[in-house]
């Protein structure tokens, strides 16, 4: 531990303060910190000149009232960087790692000034010849450290107003906030990948055309790279390693930037129709497991804030980083409700998508819908108007809990993925499941009063192939993140049509491209909450790379430097999000898998290619690949028709001879038109191998 001296004058200035809120909180006149720890001897409030590289001063937290640690400095203002160093006992066999040595960020920090830098003296031990032969290691860390800054949270929001769509008309775009404009040549090269980039009005306008309604962005809490990464020239770049639950992720600040520039991106968005919906990570933190580096919570409080196993050395780990966070610890609970409530009220973000969501739902080993945190969630009444999303999975035992989640919850949906994926590339036996998913996976979400939006649809997403790699690669080629292709699913249900990769086949381009027309227009046509990933509308590819979490450069980047052959593509997905804009029966909002409402006048009925109704042995026919169905609404008929096999066959219509059909979607000829100017009147539709049809008849024309 560094030898500094505090000088009298400062154990005279601080004052005892509040043990609430926790954090550093500027009043107006001075800043009140406060630091819980069940356990700690001492805390340490440590200050930095306004470089971060030089520790000025250390007060010791006067105060511990309530398990919290407080003191009170009037002349400490808004800019001051700081961090803390907590005494206790160093006994991990008992479940405590403290040392005072180790500069901690604080958990309740609203902002983090400067980058981690890996070095040993990061780590609380100091490693032996043997792996577990380890020792106290009293190297400081604070020149390494990122350090916390004090912050005037104040903020002028105008006449902001979120758009509050309904969770039924929903349409949700993944994205990063880097990836998205750091290939854009036309906003300034200091604010691409930022907060202000994003905020560009050319980056919002091609969000508001293509019809999106939610900007879903991948972690923007503050994370670090990781050290394995650093020492090969990588990064984490999807931020799935959360560092401090209420501070922006420093890189997407501009030089000198704050949260400011977070609040104007979410104002622009909520000017321009779109809601704001994060994706967070409060199932386990940037430190990993026993053998981790001391950042933060392990220094703290480690016995408090984490799941340790019966061997307190070690953590009870259900997300595959090492550690999971122990949210029946109250004080650990109520830092996540705090940062939830802080998100909605400071920040006014109008959702949440929790990574890991089973994690957060386990009492034990065990999840249960009844777990104190989806209890609390249920209850809270600022968190009971914004969107809740869950990633109904973990790595731990009975991990998979799709469909399990309280009312109120929609979930990713990634039978629905699969399902779709496998059914066009024309597996056998894909029918009837395909169908299922289309009415919105009411056999996994049907109860409890739950509604169709609950599922949330997607084809691609983050983790895995782009659309345009689903259709040009067989396997994985992720190679570039040093792992010798070890890393990423193998079960992508992705189809090459014919070449692996890139080709200059006129056949198997268009064969691609319908391919992807095919997917996505299932996407917009079925029930539940759709989702798309970030340029998947302009043939966006990462070359077959299924797990780019590390890459920096342009593979995860959108490209706006795009060819005709892109944009025909991307005015597709625009009309087919205006075909489903433009139908009830597609946002509906009870399920139309039980038969005729005759409160709304709907159904939907499945039909034969041949003519009449799917029959038992219809469905139970494997190598059967063609159907339609038919909804109804208030006098308005829509047949999509869908034809995954490799044979063209004529689909009988069904109604009267003279009937005629409006042509709202086909994927053969790329048309994906709400107005339905194109029309057709006949008995029978010529309905072409690997096919997707949208008619309408009757009602509004």
């Amino acid at each position: 531990m560094s030898a500094i001296e505090t000088p009298p004058l400062l154990n005279r200035r601080v004052q005892s303060g509040s043990d609430v809120p926790l954090g550093a909180c500027w009043n107006g006149t001075g800043s009140n910190f406060a630091l819980f720890s069940a356990h700690a001897s001492k805390v340490e409030l440590c200050l930095f000149d306004r470089r971060g590289r030089r520790e000025i001063e250390r007060i010791e937290l006067p105060e511990y009232t309530h398990q919290v640690f407080h003191g009170y400095l009037p002349d400490v203002r808004p800019g001051q960087l700081y961090g803390y160093r907590v005494h206790g006992p160093y006994a991990p066999e008992a479940g405590h790692r403290f040392n005072p040595n180790k500069l901690l960020l604080d958990p309740y920090a609203l902002q983090h000034h400067g980058n981690l830098r890996w070095h040993d003296s990061l780590f609380g031990y100091r490693m032996g010849h043997q792996k577990e032969d380890l020792s106290f290691d009293r190297r400081d860390s604070a020149f390494v450290m990122p350090k916390c800054v004090v912050v005037d949270p104040a903020h002028t929001w105008g006449g902001d107003v979120s758009p509050d769509i309904p969770f039924g008309r929903v349409i949700a775009y993944e994205a990063h906030v880097g990836g998205m404009t750091m290939g854009h040549e036309g906003i300034d090269a200091p604010l691409r990948g930022t907060f202000e980039g994003l905020a560009d009005p050319r980056v919002i306008d091609h969000l508001v055309k293509l019809g999106v309604t939610s900007l879903e962005l991948l972690p923007i809490q503050a994370f670090y790279d990781e050290g394995h990464l650093a020492n090969q020239g990588l990064v984490n770049w999807w931020g799935y390693s959360t560092l401090g639950f209420f501070a922006p992720a420093p890189r997407y600040l501009t030089r000198g930037g704050n949260l400011h520039e977070f609040k104007l991106l979410v104002r622009r968005l909520h000017e321009a129709g779109i809601e704001v919906i994060l994706d967070v990570v409060y199932n386990h933190t940037a430190e990993g497991n026993h053998l981790g580096p001391t950042l933060s919570f392990r220094g703290i409080d480690n016995a408090s804030y984490y799941t340790l196993a019966d061997d307190p050395r070690f953590y009870f780990d259900t997300t595959g980083t090492g550690n999971s966070l122990k949210l029946r610890q109250s004080r650990v609970l109520q830092m996540v409700m705090d940062s939830l409530r802080y998100w909605v009220k400071e920040c006014h973000v109008d959702g949440f998508r929790f990574d890991l969501a089973t994690t957060l739902g386990r009492v034990g080993d065990q999840y249960s819908e009844d777990a104190i945190f989806l209890e609390a969630v249920r209850q809270d009444p600022l968190l009971a108007n914004v969107k809740l999303i869950a990633e109904p999975w973990d790595t731990g035992p009975n991990g998979y809990q799709l469909g399990n989640f309280p009312p109120g919850w929609a979930e990713w949906n990634d039978k629905y993925r699969d399902t779709a994926r496998s059914y066009w590339k024309g597996d056998p036996g894909q029918l009837g499941h395909v169908a299922g998913r289309i009415l919105g996976s009411a056999n996994i979400f049907a109860h409890s009063g739950r509604r169709p939006w609950s599922s949330v649809n997607f084809i691609t997403a983050h983790d895995g192939f782009t659309l345009m790699d689903l259709v040009s690669y067989n396997d994985k080629h992720n190679e570039e993140n040093g792992e010798d292709n070890r890393d990423g699913h193998s079960h992508n249900l992705s189809w090459n049509h014919g070449v692996e990769g890139e080709t200059d086949d006129g056949g198997i381009i268009e064969l691609r491209d319908r391919q992807r027309r095919n997917l996505i227009a299932t996407l917009m046509l079925s029930q539940g909450t759709p989702m798309l990933l970030m340029g998947d509308e302009r043939g966006r590819s990462q070359g077959g790379n299924n797990n780019s979490y590390c890459q920096p450069g342009p593979m995860n980047w959108f490209d706006w430097q795009t060819d005709d052959r892109q944009l025909a593509f991307e005015r597709f997905v625009r009309g087919l999000i205006g075909v489903r804009k433009a139908h009830g029966l597609f946002l509906a909002n009870r399920y139309l898998h039980a038969g005729p409402d005759a409160r709304y006048n709907r159904f939907a009925r499945w039909l034969r290619p041949e003519g009449g109704r799917m029959e038992p042995q219809d469905w139970e026919n494997g190598e059967n690949r063609a159907t339609g169905l038919l909804m109804h609404e208030n006098g308005t008929f829509l047949l999509m028709l869908l034809n995954a096999s490799d044979i063209d066959l004529d689909f009988v219509l069904p109604g009267d001879a003279g009937r005629v059909w409006a042509r709202l979607v086909d994927t053969a000829e790329g048309l994906a038109d709400p107005a339905g100017r194109r029309r057709l009147s006949a008995e029978t539709f010529a309905l072409r191998a690997r096919t997707l049809h949208l008619l309408r008849t009757g009602g509004p024309r």
